[in-house]
């Protein structure tokens, strides 16, 4: 569609050039002394001024260098959508890892926790036990000083 209108534009500017415009202006005196103006325009195209060897020359360098714009954007917009595919894949890896780094360190703190509630269950049975038998030692005594 581009290259249509361009090519369209470059012709019909070539066709411009090629045409010939005159401007005659004429001054009458009538009878009564009043003047008269009339201005004539005679536009030409002529087959002589139009070469075709050279429109057709023209056209083909027209034609050359649409295709080689067409070829830069096209190549331009390949390089943009290369870039943009890069940065997507390396994000989409960025945000795998990061997800993953998360899990690992909810993993480690899930452990820590564990370890740490088995610590405090495990210190609870020991002082749990120690005071059990610091009451049975206290018992045993009171018994003793019960029974003398």
């Amino acid at each position: 569609m581009k290259k249509q209108i361009l090519a369209a534009i470059a012709i019909s500017l070539f066709t411009v050039a090629c045409t010939k415009s005159t401007t005659k202006t004429e001054q009458v005196e009538n009878a009564d002394g009043s003047v008269t103006t009339t201005t004539t325009t005679v536009t030409e195209t002529s087959p002589q001024m139009v070469d075709s060897a050279k429109v057709n020359d023209a056209k083909a360098k027209v034609d050359e260098k649409l295709d080689q714009a067409g070829d830069k954007i096209d190549n331009a917009a390949q390089k943009a959508k290369d870039k943009i595919d890069a940065t997507a894949d390396k994000t989409k890896q960025d945000l795998n890892k990061a997800g993953q780094d998360i899990k690992n360190e909810a993993n480690k703190v899930g452990k820590d926790i564990k370890a740490g509630a088995q610590e405090a269950g495990k210190d609870a049975k020991d002082a749990a036990r120690k005071g059990a038998a610091k009451v049975e030692d206290a018992a045993k005594k009171l018994k003793e000083d019960l029974s003398k």
